[in-house]
C-alpha cells in the first residue's frame, strides 16, 4: 500500500503522538508498505528525511512548544495527487488533519483517524472564566464527534478513549491499538552506571539518594503540584529522596516558585527538556516513576518507565487498568497519602517484591511490531469493505465544513 499520515507534530519533537507517527511509519514500512508522512516545519529537524514532506508552521499561540501548520499548500497538493495513494491516515484535528481530510475526498480514497488527545482536559488553554470554560469543553465534544463521524474508520489507544467517543456519541466503527514502544531503547541493559552517576553527579544526587522521577511535559493538566505537595510531607520524614521533574513547559516557572514557597529547592530539581535519544537513559536516574496527571489516552511515559524497570506510584485512570497492577508493577493513588504509602513501599518497606522486574515483563505486549501489525488489519478492513465512500458522502461532511 501507499500510505499518507498527516500530523501537526513529528521527530524529533518530543511528545506521544510525534513518537506514535514515527514508530507507525517505520514498522509500515517494515511490513513492506510504502510511508509518506506529511507535517510541519520543527526546529532541529533532519536535513533529509525520506519521505517526509514539511509545510511551513508557526509556534501554536497557546502551546509555545507545539507548532501548527498551513491548511492547505498547492504546490503540495500537487505532489500528493502522484503519489498515488491508497489510503490517508489523520493524527490530528487541526491544520494538517484538515489538509488530509480534502486530499482524501480529492483523491476519493478513505481516510483513518487516530484520536490522540482527549481535548476537553486542555480548554484552560482557552479561557480561565469557568462558565466559558464549559461551553469550550461543549464545543469540543461537538467537533470531536463530527471529525471522527466523517471518516471511515477512527483508531484509539485505550478502552477509556473508545468509551469516551461513543458518549459522545461517535458511531464509527473504532479500534482500540495501543501506541507501540520501542522496547529496546529502555532496556537497563543499554546504559552503564558510570554515565548514570554522572549525570546524578550533575544534578546534585547523592549515591545513597533514592530518586522519584517524572519525566514529561511540565504543564496544568498533569497536575505536577498534587505530588509536590505530597513531597512536602514525605520528605520531612524520608531525607535521601530527591523529585526530578525531566521535561518543560508553560508551568515550569510556577512550579518552580511552589518549590520556594514549599522549601524544597535543593529537593525538588528541574532538569529540563532532553532530546529524545537520551530519554533511555534519563529514566534510569529513577527508582520509582510518579505521575498525578488525569490527561493521559494511553500513558506512554507510564510504559515507558515500566520497560525501563521502574516502578510506578499513579493517580488512578482508567487508562492505567492493563498497565498498572497494584503491589505488582506499583500503586494507584486518589490521596496524598496513598501518594506517600505507595512511594514508601516501593523505596524502603517493601524492597523484597520485583516492582521493576514485574514491571518490564508486563510491558512486553507494547511491542512496536504488534502495534504496525494491528493497523495494518484496520487499514486492510477499510479497503476490502469500501467503506470511503460513506466517509465523503456522509450529511454530516456538511456540518464540519462550519467548523473549520
Amino acid at each position: 500500500m501507499n500510505i499518507g499520515l498527516f500530523t501537526e507534530t513529528y521527530y524529533p519533537e518530543i511528545n506521544g503522538v510525534a513518537n506514535s507517527v514515527y514508530i507507525l511509519k517505520k514498522e509500515l514500512e517494515a511490513l513492506g508498505h510504502t510511508v509518506y508522512v506529511f507535517t510541519t516545519t520543527t526546529p532541529g529537524a533532519p536535513e533529509y528525511e525520506y519521505n517526509v514532506f514539511r509545510v511551513p508552521s508557526l509556534p501554536f499561540i497557546l502551546i509555545t512548544e507545539r507548532r501548527i501548520g498551513m491548511f492547505y499548500q498547492p504546490k503540495l497538493a500537487g505532489t500528493i495527487k502522484k503519489l498515488n495513494l491508497d489510503i490517508i491516515h489523520t493524527h490530528t484535528e487541526f491544520s494538517l488533519g484538515i489538509f488530509g481530510r480534502i486530499m482524501a475526498k480529492e483523491l476519493r480514497i478513505p481516510m483513518i483517524h487516530t484520536y490522540h488527545t482527549i481535548y476537553e482536559d486542555y480548554t484552560h488553554y482557552l479561557t480561565h472564566i469557568k462558565p466559558l470554560d464549559g461551553r469550550a469543553k461543549a464545543f469540543v465534544r461537538i467537533f470531536t464527534k463530527v471529525c471522527c463521524n466523517t471518516v471511515a474508520h477512527v483508531i484509539v489507544p485505550t478502552e477509556k478513549v473508545k468509551e469516551l467517543l461513543q458518549k459522545y456519541s461517535v458511531h464509527r466503527d473504532i479500534t482500540v491499538i495501543p501506541t507501540g514502544v520501542d522496547l529496546k531503547k529502555f532496556d537497563p541493559a543499554l546504559y552503564s552506571k558510570e554515565d548514570i552517576n554522572r549525570i546524578k553527579e550533575e544534578y546534585g544526587i547523592k549515591k545513597d539518594e533514592k530518586v522519584i522521577l517524572y519525566l514529561g511535559r511540565v504543564s496544568r493538566e498533569k497536575n505536577i503540584v498534587e505530588i509536590m505537595n505530597a513531597m512536602s510531607t514525605y520528605m520531612k520524614e524520608r531525607k535521601n529522596v530527591k523529585f526530578l521533574i525531566v521535561g518543560s513547559g508553560p508551568e515550569m516557572e510556577e512550579l518552580r516558585n511552589r518549590s520556594k514557597v514549599l522549601k524544597l529547592e535543593d529537593k525538588i530539581i528541574f532538569a529540563g527538556s532532553k532530546p529524545w535519544d537520551q530519554i533511555g537513559l534519563y529514566y534510569q536516574l529513577g527508582d520509582v516513576f510518579v505521575s498525578a496527571s488525569n490527561s493521559e489516552t494511553q500513558g506512554l511515559t507510564y510504559i515507558e518507565a515500566m520497560a525501563a524497570g521502574l516502578p510506578v506510584v499513579a493517580k488512578e485512570d482508567d487508562c492505567l487498568n492493563d498497565i498498572l497492577i497494584t503491589g505488582v508493577n506499583g500503586y494507584k493513588f486518589n490521596r496524598e497519602e496513598e501518594v506517600i504509602s505507595g512511594l514508601d513501599k516501593v523505596l524502603f518497606t517493601d524492597t523484597d517484591t520485583p516492582y521493576g522486574e514485574n514491571a518490564r515483563k508486563l510491558m512486553q505486549k507494547f511491542s512496536t511490531e504488534a502495534f504496525g501489525k494491528s493497523v495494518e488489519a484496520v487499514y486492510m478492513e477499510v479497503l476490502d469493505c469500501k467503506i470511503h465512500s460513506e466517509q465523503t458522502d456522509s450529511p454530516e461532511n456538511k456540518k464540519i465544513n462550519y467548523l473549520f
